[in-house]
């Protein structure tokens, strides 16, 4: 996940922004929990930072733009929007400390997780695979399995939120949330078990 640009940024933009990175540093808390890892819990701690200006930013330019009373009225609506988010980004930070705990300390979450409808779940891609060199929106993974990729752990490099033209490579252990099902028949596709569903545009395309 890129560093977000304030320059030139509305209330609204931001206020977009606020929701998408709340969203992600949930699965990332839970994710950094379900998996021990410490560096998946950093990054919730660095959103949690990014939050936190973010927010500010966000009060001084709805401050700025208010003129009126009604101006007034319409964006503190927007701020309470924001704070919300807020709340959740902090309670996100609140998960990531669990890790702290020792693994059999905490036994409570992964019966938890268990029971939710989406679950968060990792698996990597094999060489064989023909998602390998292609990019996250051409294979339209989330509308095809109903699996959204929250992150990517290549070699040492994590990316957070992966953009829809991020390519995938061989090894890569992706992070992923969605139902059982779904979980099911991306890890196909991911171990080059099942080939990728090609539909007869894209057929036509390619010749």
């Amino acid at each position: 996940m890129e560093k977000y640009d304030l320059t030139h940024a509305t209330v609204r933009e931001m206020l977009t922004e606020m929701k998408d990175i709340s969203e992600i540093m949930v699965d990332l808390a839970y994710a950094s929990i379900m998996f021990d890892s410490e560096e998946t819990a950093e990054e919730v701690k660095n959103l949690e930072a990014d939050m936190e200006e973010l927010s500010k930013n966000i009060r001084i330019k709805a401050m700025l733009s208010a003129r009126t009373h009604k101006d007034a009225t319409k964006l503190s609506s927007l701020l309470e929007v924001a704070s919300a988010s807020r709340r959740i980004s902090n309670a996100a930070g609140d998960i990531v400390k669990l890790i702290e705990c020792e693994v059999d300390k905490r036994p409570f979450l992964s019966f938890i997780l268990r029971e939710a409808e989406e679950k968060i779940k990792r698996l990597v891609l094999n060489d064989g695979s023909d998602m390998v060199g292609r990019s996250i929106d051409e294979l339209a993974v989330e509308s095809e399995t109903g699996m959204r990729i929250i992150a990517i752990k290549r070699g040492k490099r994590w990316i957070y939120d992966p953009e829809d033209e991020t390519k995938l490579k061989a090894g890569d252990t992706l992070i992923v949330r969605g139902t059982d099902d779904g979980y099911d028949i991306l890890r196909t596709h991911a171990s080059g078990e099942e080939k990728w569903p090609v539909y007869p545009d894209e057929e036509t395309e390619e010749d």
